[in-house]
């Protein structure tokens, strides 16, 4: 039996802001249980809902020495599908409405919860064989584990793995800032470990020191060893490619069925889609003040508004997409700019464009099971997980061939009559409205193949129990079991 430990800054159930806490949240689960056991490590920040907090123990409190004075640790542990938690309590640090905040604060907070998080490990009586570090929050933990922490025999031949999430957040600031908050030695401000262009850099130390790197999909681990999606790291990226990999993230097949979920008007499977789908988006169509017509062609958008998604592209040609024979629903809250330009066009064309400016869980449910396409043209896309979901629920994904999107939506042949999607080249908004055009034209004059492209959509298996496999692969690979 292997121990393992996760280390992430956030974590569904407890607390959420983007994709890492659902990976982080399911993937303990799946891994198999009679070869590993699987704790994750999180800090306890006041935002944690009250029901979640009521059910965690107070394990044990230590002082530790931190930015030239002492600080309190507390631990506490819940259980959650029969994983281990435990939760690092400071209030001084982790207090406030959301878990991030100004950057140079969040710096000194997970400076603190990497060192919070290896002193406490031999007090919990727990010795990992590894730490599967998430992202620049945690990216300190094999740089001290390098360090500080290799006195003890207790630390010594510990295995890390650094996952990056998203190469774009690295926690940078000035290097005199980072020295004096991190404790570490001038030794480690050069630029083959934590010194990047002038600067102190969390995510290059965990680059450098961990064990191996992966990241959330085969074609992001490539794209990041070149400029354009290397964000100053690529040259590092290419120098570690020995130790770097891609492991696709899976969805949580429970939540995510559409033959359980709680949230549909008509609950539906892969054998009566036909039948059943369009009673939730006739549904949906009544709930958002559109035109009730069952085969109107309706695309939908979950996500962050923002350019990365490639929303830039839309504002191009929405004039374009807002055709008579098409329904636009968008779900989501993010740049300004794009929240506005939608809450306008929702004006110009009420009965076929909604604009859902904010964040609901129940209507993205909705969202994937009623529309027909999913749209997603991001510039780039480690793994993503919306375009899985519309698959899951037989909504046809258009994306754009970068990333995870690249790597799990088989474009349509209609030679051969292959894919699963829909999918264009290069970042261009002219060929994104052909591609969706072409999909448009394949749904409304081929409507047999559409329902073939969905076949194979619902057929494919995106769950965790995949996932989970790649990585038990590489953790046998590390610990040479």
């Amino acid at each position: 039996m292997k121990n393992i430990l996760f280390v992430a800054s956030e974590c569904v159930p407890f607390i959420k802001t983007g994709g890492l806490a659902d990976v982080v949240g399911a993937l303990p689960k799946y891994l198999d249980k009679s070869r590993y056991d699987v704790r994750v490590i999180l800090p306890k920040y006041t935002a944690i809902p009250a029901k979640y907090k009521e059910n965690m123990k107070y394990k044990m409190h230590f002082y530790m020495d931190f930015c030239w004075r002492s600080q309190y640790v507390g631990i506490l542990e819940t259980v959650v599908d029969g994983v281990t938690f435990y939760l690092i309590d400071n209030e001084f640090y982790f207090s406030g409405d959301k878990p991030y905040g100004n950057i140079y604060e969040d710096l000194e907070k997970f400076a603190f919860f990497s060192r919070a998080v290896l002193s406490a490990l031999p007090l919990l009586g727990f010795r990992p064989d590894l730490i599967h570090c998430n992202d620049w929050q945690t990216g300190l933990i094999p740089v001290y584990l390098h360090d500080s922490f290799q006195q003890g025999a207790f630390f010594r031949g510990i295995k890390t793995v650094m996952t990056i999430h998203n190469l774009k957040f690295q926690g940078v600031w000035d290097k005199k800032t980072i020295q004096n908050i991190t404790g570490l030695s001038s030794y480690y401000f050069a630029p083959d470990k934590l010194e990047a262009y002038g600067n102190g850099n969390y995510l290059k130390g965990g680059i450098v020191y961990a064990d191996y790197v992966t990241t959330v999909s085969n074609s992001y681990a490539e794209e990041i060893k070149c400029a354009f999606y290397g964000e100053g790291l690529d040259g590092l990226m290419r120098a570690r490619s020995n130790c770097l990999c891609g492991i696709v993230n899976g969805i949580d097949y429970d939540e995510w069925n559409p033959e359980t979920d709680k949230y549909l008007v008509q609950n539906y499977n892969a054998q009566d889609f036909r039948k059943e789908k369009k009673k939730n988006k006739l549904a949906l169509q009544e709930e958002l003040g559109l035109e009730r017509n069952p085969d109107r062609f309706m695309i939908g958008v979950v996500s962050r508004l923002t350019d990365q998604k490639g929303f830039d592209l839309v504002e191009c040609v929405l004039e374009e997409l807002c055709c008579d024979d098409t329904q636009i629903v968008i779900l989501g809250t993010g740049d300004p700019k794009y929240e506005n330009l939608f809450r306008h066009y929702e004006w110009k064309y009420k009965g076929r464009f909604s604009a859902n400016i904010y964040y609901n869980n129940e209507r993205s449910h909705k969202i994937y099971a009623s529309s027909d396409a999913f749209l997603m043209p991001s510039l780039f896309e480690p793994c993503g997980l919306s375009h899985l979901i519309s698959l899951r629920y037989g909504t046809v994904p258009i994306v754009r061939e970068t990333g995870g999107l690249r790597d799990t939506v088989v474009p349509y042949n209609e030679y051969e009559c292959s894919g699963t999607g829909f999918s264009f080249a290069n970042y261009n908004a002219h060929e994104m409205l052909s591609i969706v055009r072409y999909a448009k034209h394949v749904f409304y004059n081929k409507k047999r193949e559409w329902n073939k492209l969905v076949d194979r959509g619902m057929a494919a298996d995106f769950s965790w129990k995949t996932s989970a496999k790649g990585y038990e692969d590489l953790y046998l690979k590390l610990l040479g079991e």
